[in-house]
């Protein structure tokens, strides 16, 4: 039966039936896992809005710039590489957020702390406030 508060365990079943901790190595493992997936989430969010700003013709800062971006890109080939990152973002953010749902106490810490790893390595930058004044229509 499924924990329907969190728990502190070492024994967790995550996503899948086949994939459950029953000693530490394996829920280390896990949690190590778990915050990897965290932090990649944040770079393929930050690919995602970095293409998004290029794609629109928008001036950004040279900080958050990136040499796979430099590249010229097609029209549709924007919009193409734009749809493809944020349907894998999503399915990764998904995932992320059914493994909180298995309420273990440490699967939440590991995903949290990945999420704020990687927003501290890749979109902290002022990205957020390029997005907010690039498409801001003040008059």
């Amino acid at each position: 039966m499924m924990h329907m508060t969190f728990y502190w365990s070492k024994n967790v079943t995550l996503l899948v039936d086949s994939w459950k901790t029953n000693d530490w190595t394996g829920y280390l493992l896990t949690l190590l896992a778990c915050l990897i997936a965290s932090v990649f989430y944040q770079f393929l969010e930050n690919r995602r809005i970095r293409l998004k700003l290029l794609g629109a013709g928008k001036p950004f800062p040279a900080e958050i710039q990136a040499p796979l971006l430099r590249r010229k890109l097609a029209g549709n080939g924007v919009k193409l590489a734009g749809a493809f990152l944020f349907g894998l973002s999503s399915a990764i953010g998904y995932l992320l957020m059914l493994s909180v749902m298995s309420f273990n106490g440490g699967v939440f810490v590991a995903i949290v702390v990945g999420l704020a790893i990687g927003y501290f390595f890749f979109r902290s930058e002022g990205e957020d406030s390029v997005v907010v004044d690039s498409s801001c229509a003040c008059a």
